[in-house]
């Protein structure tokens, strides 16, 4: 297998970053797959004279063939594996793995590199990826990087495509699913210091209460945004510039953007893929200086002492700030029937791109008749044996085009008026699911193996209670820039009564929240803060006119 010139060279200068040598162990056999795998290392190979490159033979063969161990030399505990070919999505992942196995030193934080390093006992994972998944790589990431830190946990990372048949065998219906021990640990995004908090408490140890208390004790910020989607990181990015204390807290950086496969409506980017976008985000917000704290979800708002602004934390913390802006965005809408919850990620998922492979060549329903169920009914039909599309309505929602390109696909069948009742499964795996005509008639059950659910969105707002007001839907209600009914306290993007659901006009809610946020600032601070905050504002231009001046001289040549 023959890298693209291009990521051939990109490769080979990363490369150049080897701090020691590491060695390529390939367990193979006589098959294309391994073959594949081979001419992959032996490029590798002859791209630095840090790496060799060696066929594992009698014991040293590795379980699963075709795979290969990443080692270091010097240290053969240091090591990652990959069963199959980590190309799509997982270069990266390969990319990262060789560096880092090879002595380059990760971006994460200290504190972070030095919890893993501080865990105990003996942690063995395995994680199933599919090419295609967009989540994966954050998962295979932050395991490899812990098995490189600390010598007792090892991490194998598994191509479900290239070993269905072990897939099967273990339940795996949703991508990426984590074993630990060999037990499942968990399934779906899972950043690393979410990891190590998990593993942490399964090893009994205290950094959950000690990350607890760390976090209570910051320091008030002058603007506290809750939520890293495009909302969040607007928001935080404008409170930034204008020199105030800002914090960034956020369950999931990028939020349901990292569950965008194709972004082709953002003003200026002609096409980019949600992942990508994401991490471009917060590269801009690491620009500034922003307090990110990642991979902590909010519980409770309420009002604090001297005009403060609580933020309650899963993990039993509490931040405040004079401000605060809520950017928690949406998740997907469910269907509340019974099984449904039973077999999530053991059948029913919501994530074509990433979990069609695991399906081909079976029977899969997609529920939903919008956009997002025929864009997903489409993609899956080239993948599976058979596509079933349940619209509750009486005519599907979705662009003319979409609705020509679905009906011309010979293995897709269309259910209009059609609800869903039941989704049932033999106690380890989806098998069916009952559905019955809406206005009423004899219920049947359609035998199938996959649910991919595609009925749009839900905002992430039942953690607030009754501290600001929401409507029938659930959103947070907000005036023309952004305040809500608590004083101090605004809101942008997915999780509020904005009726267009876009990243685009959620950019321009996040900018509009915080630049309120600012402005509350100055007219509710005592006259010394009133005069240090004025000051600022000066200094970067009202309004944030001095964003239209901070460009390169040469802007022309980044079109």
């Amino acid at each position: 297998m023959a890298l693209d010139p291009n990521l051939a060279t990109q490769l080979k200068a990363y490369l150049e970053n080897l701090r020691e040598p590491i060695e390529l162990v390939a367990s193979l056999d006589d098959g294309a797959k391994s073959a594949e795998l081979d001419a992959l290392l032996v490029e590798i190979e002859g791209m630095s004279g840090q790496i060799t490159r060696r066929v594992a033979e009698g014991g040293e063969l590795d379980e699963r063939v075709p795979s290969f161990a990443i080692t270091r030399v010097s240290d053969p505990q240091v090591s990652v594996r990959f069963a199959g070919i980590p190309m799509g999505h997982e270069f990266t992942s390969l990319v990262l793995a060789l560096l880092q196995v090879g002595g380059h030193p990760s971006k994460a934080s200290q504190d972070l590199i030095d919890q893993v390093k501080g865990l105990t006992g003996e942690h063995h994972f395995e994680t199933f990826f599919s090419l295609s998944c967009q989540n994966c790589p954050d998962v295979v990431q932050a395991l490899n990087l812990m098995s490189v830190l600390n010598p007792a946990i090892t991490h194998t990372a598994i191509d479900g495509a290239v070993f269905p048949t072990e897939a099967e065998q273990r339940g795996v219906l949703a991508v990426p699913t984590v074993f630990h021990n060999g037990e499942a640990f968990g399934s779906g995004r899972m950043e690393l210091a979410e990891i190590v908090g998990k593993v942490d408490e399964l090893s009994g140890g205290d950094a959950a209460a000690r990350a607890a208390e760390e976090l209570s004790a910051r320091e008030p910020y002058d603007v506290l945004v809750v939520g890293g989607g495009p909302a969040g990181a607007s928001a935080a990015i404008y409170a930034a510039r204008k020199g105030i204390r800002t914090g960034l807290v956020a369950e999931r950086f990028g939020g349901q953007v990292l569950d965008t496969m194709s972004i082709e409506n953002l003003i200026s980017v002609p096409h980019t893929e949600g992942p990508k976008l994401a991490a471009d985000l917060e590269r801009h917000v690491n620009e500034y200086d922003v307090d990110l704290i990642r991979s902590r979800a909010a519980a409770g708002l309420s009002e604090g002492e001297n005009g403060l602004t609580v933020v309650d934390l899963g993990n039993g913390a509490a931040l405040s700030g004079r401000t605060v802006v809520l950017a928690t965005g949406a998740r997907w809408r469910t269907m509340g029937v019974p099984g449904e919850e039973e077999y999530r990620n053991k059948g029913v998922t919501f994530c074509p791109h990433c979990d069609g492979p695991l399906f081909k060549g079976k029977r899969i329903a997609v529920i939903g008749g919008g956009n997002s169920g025929v864009e997903a009914a489409i993609d899956l039909a080239g993948i599976v044996g058979h596509v079933t599309l349940i619209e509750f309505m009486d005519e599907m929602r979705a662009d003319e085009v979409l609705q020509r390109k679905l009906r011309s696909l010979p293995n897709v069948d269309i259910r209009l008026g059609t609800k869903t009742t039941e989704v049932v499964g033999d106690g380890g795996k989806v098998t069916g699911l009952v559905v019955e005509p809406r206005d009423g008639g004899d219920s049947e059950e359609l035998a199938l193996e996959g649910v991919f659910v595609q009925i749009g969105l839900l905002p992430n707002t039942e953690w607030l209670g009754d501290a600001v007001e929401l409507s029938e839907r659930g959103e947070i209600v907000i005036d023309g820039v952004g305040r809500t009914s608590m004083p101090g306290v605004f809101a942008a993007g997915d999780c509020t009564v904005e009726p267009y659901k876009q990243i685009v006009t959620a950019l321009g809610a996040g900018s509009t929240a915080s630049l309120s946020a600012f402005d509350h600032l100055i007219r509710t601070s005592a006259p010394d803060e009133e005069s240090a905050i004025a000051a600022t504002k000066a200094a970067d231009g009202p309004l944030e006119a001095g964003d239209q001046i901070d460009v390169p001289d040469s802007v022309g040549a980044h079109a």
